[in-house]
């Protein structure tokens, strides 16, 4: 379970709590607003203490989920983002069987004001949307991460849902995608690509979206950086002074 920012150690122990009831002991926290560790979590904690001490803090978003396979993104909120939406419990299925893949899946949880940035939506590979009153669709922290927990325990002895097949070369992690949005996202800038500039991130974020609700496999991503820098080399070698070939 991945919190980012979260606001408040007494919400990060309740999460604590809700993940030791479930069997779930490893956390991630992403920048908490009072610092770590915090005396309030501990306190909320209350028995769970262990999933705090052996909680793992990350200056960013990118940095906690970078040895990921598959990352599910918690929201209420609609996006304008093209990613497969399921529920906590297909969510659970679909992480179990990842899982039994030898895959490592992770969940990200928003902070307690407004939930989960763009930023940090477009680079998960799903969306977990819980099934609430549309009226009154806020969830708190702790409950949110409780209903997950819940699932994935429930779970548990019915794991023989989708699992991923891949003949070559294991699935790609975060940080495997994130470099090959980076290099993608280099030759793009250098070639004027992202204009007009009130454009630039709306195109950035939509390129990225793309790649990462993929299944890409590490096979995938090093063809992918292969596609690029030759299409790079062309363009070069088109655009240079001199004869060229037929």
């Amino acid at each position: 379970m991945v919190l980012v920012r979260p606001q408040m150690g007494e919400n990060i122990g309740a999460a604590a709590r809700a993940m030791l009831n479930f069997g779930l002991d490893r956390m991630r926290l992403v920048d908490p607003r009072d610092g770590w560790p915090n005396p309030a979590a501990v306190a909320m904690a209350s028995g769970a203490g262990r999933v705090l001490d052996h909680a793992q803090v990350f200056e960013d978003t990118d940095a906690a989920i970078a040895d990921l396979n598959y990352v599910f993104a918690t929201t209420a909120r609609s996006r304008d983002l093209t990613k497969t939406v399921m529920t906590p419990e297909r969510a659970m299925q679909h992480a179990h069987a990842l899982m039994a893949d030898g895959q490592q899946v992770g969940v990200l949880f928003g902070p307690e004001r407004a939930g989960l940035e763009n930023d940090d939506v477009v680079r998960a590979n799903a969306i977990i949307s819980v099934p609430v009153n549309p009226e009154f669709a806020s969830l708190n922290l702790a409950q949110c991460v409780l209903l997950t927990g819940y699932e994935w325990l429930r779970q548990a002895t019915q794991a023989e849902g989708e699992v991923d097949v891949i003949a070559r070369g294991g699935r790609a992690t975060m940080e495997d995608v994130a470099r090959l949005v980076a290099h993608l996202d280099e030759k793009l800038t250098a070639k004027g690509f992202f204009w007009p500039e009130s454009k630039a991130a709306s195109m950035r974020a939509n390129l990225e979206n793309l790649f990462r609700r993929a299944p890409l496999t590490e096979t995938d991503v090093r063809t992918l950086h292969g596609v690029i820098r030759a299409l790079a080399e062309w363009r070069q070698e088109r655009d240079a002074p001199g004869p060229k070939p037929d």
